[in-house]
C-alpha cells in the first residue's frame, strides 16, 4: 500500500471512531451507554463469582442462568421495548406468559393436539391479546397503562377458569423437550431469544414499519402528517409484545412441566426494568434492541447472584424497584443536560 493509501485509511479509521467529552462516537453513532452497560454486566460477573465461592461460572449454574433469562427477562423485554418505543406500557405480558402456557398445556394434555400445534395455539393466544389491548389504545385512544392494567386483571381471571396440570416426561416427552434440550451447552430456548432478538433489531433498523414505531414515541403527529399510519404502528407494537410473551410462555412451560394459573406474576416488572436499564425512556422514542440485551443481562446476573445468596423475594423485588427509580432519574437529568 502506498504512503497516501495509508494516510487515507488513517485518517478513515480517525472519523469512524471518536471520544468527545463524556462519549464515544463510532461511525457517527453514540455508543457509550452500550459500553458503560457491558463494563457493568462484566464487572457483575467478576463480583457474582466470590460472593458464590466460585459457584456462578461453572457450567451447571452458566446453562440454568441462560434457562432462567429467557422468558424472563429475555422475551418479555424486548415485547416491552417495541411498545416503550410507541410511548406505551403493557402490564399484561406477566398474565400473556400464564394464559399461553395453560393454553399449550390444555391444547396438549385435554385437546389431544400435537405438541408443535399447542405450542402455535399458545403463541396466536398472545399475539390475539396482544391485538386486544393495542386495538382498544390505538383507536379508543386510551392511557395504555390503563388499557393493559385491565386486560392483566382480565386475563389472569381468565386462566383461573382452567384447571392446573402437570406434563409428565414419560407422557408427553416432546412438551418438554425444547426446555431442556442444549446444544454444545446452550439451551435451545436461549437460542430461540437470540433468534428473536435478530429479528427484532432487523425488523426495527430495516423496515419502514419497524422505524414508524420508534417515530411514533418521539412525536407522533409527526409521523401522522408524514402519511405514516399511527394506529398501525402501535397495534402492532402491542401483538409483538403479545407474541413475545406467547412465546415465552410456551417455553417456560416447556421448561418446568408443571403449568399453574399464577405463572408469570410481576413478570412485567423485570421486563420494564430490563428495558430501562438498556436505556429505553418510558416517555417513547429512544431505546435499541442492542440496549436491552445489555440489560437483559446484567438483570439475570443480578437475580441468578441474589438467588444463589439466597436473598428473600420481596428483597429481589425492592431492589429491583429502586433500580428502575434510580436509572429513569440518571436518564432524567442526562437529559436534561444535553438540553443545556
Amino acid at each position: 500500500m502506498s504512503r497516501v493509501g495509508k494516510n487515507t485509511a488513517v485518517v478513515a479509521s480517525a472519523k469512524a471512531i471518536g471520544i468527545k467529552p463524556g462519549k464515544v462516537i463510532i461511525y457517527g453513532r453514540d455508543v457509550t451507554g452500550p459500553i458503560i452497560l457491558t463494563l457493568v454486566a462484566i464487572l457483575l460477573a467478576i463480583i457474582a463469582n466470590p460472593l458464590t465461592n466460585g459457584v456462578f461460572f461453572t457450567g451447571n449454574n452458566l446453562t440454568n442462568l441462560m434457562r432462567q433469562m429467557t422468558t424472563l427477562p429475555g422475551l418479555l423485554s424486548l415485547g416491552m421495548l417495541f411498545v416503550i418505543l410507541t410511548g406505551g406500557i403493557d402490564l399484561a405480558v406477566g398474565s400473556i406468559v400464564g394464559f399461553s402456557a395453560v393454553i399449550a398445556a390444555l391444547a396438549t394434555v385435554q385437546w389431544g393436539l400435537p405438541v408443535w400445534l399447542a405450542f402455535l395455539l399458545g403463541i396466536a393466544t398472545g399475539a390475539f391479546w396482544g391485538l386486544i389491548s393495542g386495538s382498544i389504545i390505538a383507536h379508543f385512544k386510551l392511557a395504555p397503562f390503563v388499557v393493559t392494567l385491565a386486560m392483566m386483571t382480565f386475563i389472569r381471571g381468565l386462566t383461573y377458569v382452567f384447571s392446573e396440570m402437570s406434563i409428565s416426561r414419560r407422557d408427553f416427552p416432546e412438551f418438554r423437550t425444547i426446555g431442556s434440550t442444549t446444544i454444545g451447552g446452550v439451551p435451545l430456548s436461549t437460542m430461540i431469544m437470540v433468534a428473536f432478538f435478530i429479528l427484532g433489531a432487523l425488523f426495527l433498523n430495516l423496515t419502514p414499519l419497524g422505524r414508524s414505531i420508534i417515530s411514533i414515541g418521539g412525536n407522533p403527529e409527526t409521523v401522522r402528517l408524514a402519511g405514516i399510519s399511527v394506529k398501525k404502528g402501535i397495534i402492532t407494537a402491542y401483538v409483538i409484545s403479545g407474541i413475545s410473551s406467547g412465546v415465552g410462555g410456551v417455553l417456560l412451560a416447556s421448561r418446568l412441566g408443571n403449568i399453574q394459573p399464577s405463572l408469570g406474576g410481576a413478570f412485567e416488572l423485570d421486563a420494564i426494568a430490563a428495558c430501562v436499564i438498556g436505556g429505553a425512556n418510558l416517555a417513547g422514542g429512544k431505546g435499541t434492541v442492542q440496549g436491552t440485551i445489555m440489560g437483559v443481562l446484567i438483570l439475570a446476573v443480578m437475580n441468578n447472584l441474589l438467588s444463589l445468596r439466597n436473598v428473600d423475594t420481596y428483597w429481589q423485588s425492592i431492589f429491583k424497584g429502586v433500580i428502575i427509580i434510580v436509572v429513569v432519574l440518571i436518564n432524567s437529568l442526562s437529559s436534561k443536560g444535553q438540553k443545556k
